[in-house]
């Protein structure tokens, strides 16, 4: 632990929209499918917490 990114999100954060466009971004900057980013902590917060599988 200890490795920090910030992300600006645009999308509401109802119906997961804002988890699905962070998701979406992280893909894209690390060159991974969005199948191998997965939530650990803070679904519904701010603050999130991912593991990246397959990096």
């Amino acid at each position: 632990m200890g490795n920090e990114i910030i992300i600006s999100i645009k999308s509401e954060p109802t119906h997961r929209k804002a988890n699905k466009e962070m998701i979406k971004k992280i893909s894209d900057f690390f060159g991974v499918p969005e199948n191998s980013i997965h939530i650990i902590s803070g679904l519904t917060s701010r603050k999130t917490i991912i593991e990246i599988q397959n990096i």
